[in-house]
């Protein structure tokens, strides 16, 4: 469950997870997971690292490792669904979704309303986990990387077959979609 919790460090490893507002399944509509992918090239220039991901057709599970820099870790991520958000009403109005950028103008807030935003595309908070430790680190790792297998999804039949996931690395050695840095070689920097 998000909650509204700033991070204190600016740096450190993190577990993050954000969600399509309404748990509509944006990325899948949209066809936007390559915005995804955009951002986490962003993040790669300006130094992070993106350590294991998955993205779902209506959330995205992403362990980062943060330099320090001037942005706190909570303006990072605001900056970066921001981003994805302005890509997914794009693509939505290019597809001409007009069914369902009328359900993210519905989901806005009268805050929202007021201060002219006009969709909602992610939940407002998001919720993040510092991954401390080894185990806490592979626990999570393998959370993700089965997300698509499990429960309602069934996306693939097993991690390695999911296109948005980083499991093919962790588990084959050959990097996926988007190429990640392994958690054991954060030890080495």
């Amino acid at each position: 469950m998000p909650v509204k919790r700033n991070i204190a460090n600016k740096d450190g490893t993190y577990f993050i997870t954000f969600t399509c507002s309404n748990w509509l399944p944006l990325f899948e509509q949209a066809n936007a997971y390559d915005s995804v992918y955009n951002w986490f090239n962003y993040l790669q220039h300006q130094g992070h690292s993106i350590v294991g991901y998955v993205i779902m057709p209506n959330h995205v599970h992403v362990i980062i490792n943060f330099i320090t820099t001037e942005k706190s870790i909570n303006t990072i991520i605001s900056n970066g669904k921001r981003f994805i958000a302005y890509d997914i009403v794009k693509k939505l109005q290019d597809q001409q979704q007009i069914i369902v950028l009328q359900q993210l103008s519905n989901a806005r807030t009268e805050t929202e309303i007021k201060n002219n935003k006009k969709h909602k595309v992610f939940e407002t908070s998001f919720d993040w986990k510092c991954c401390d430790s080894e185990k806490f680190m592979e626990q999570k790792l393998n959370y993700l990387h089965s997300n698509p297998c499990k429960g309602k999804w069934h996306l693939a039949k097993t991690p390695i077959d999911y296109w948005h996931s980083s499991a093919k690395f962790y588990l084959t050695g050959l990097q996926g979609v988007f190429i990640v840095k392994h958690y054991k070689s954060l030890a080495d920097e």
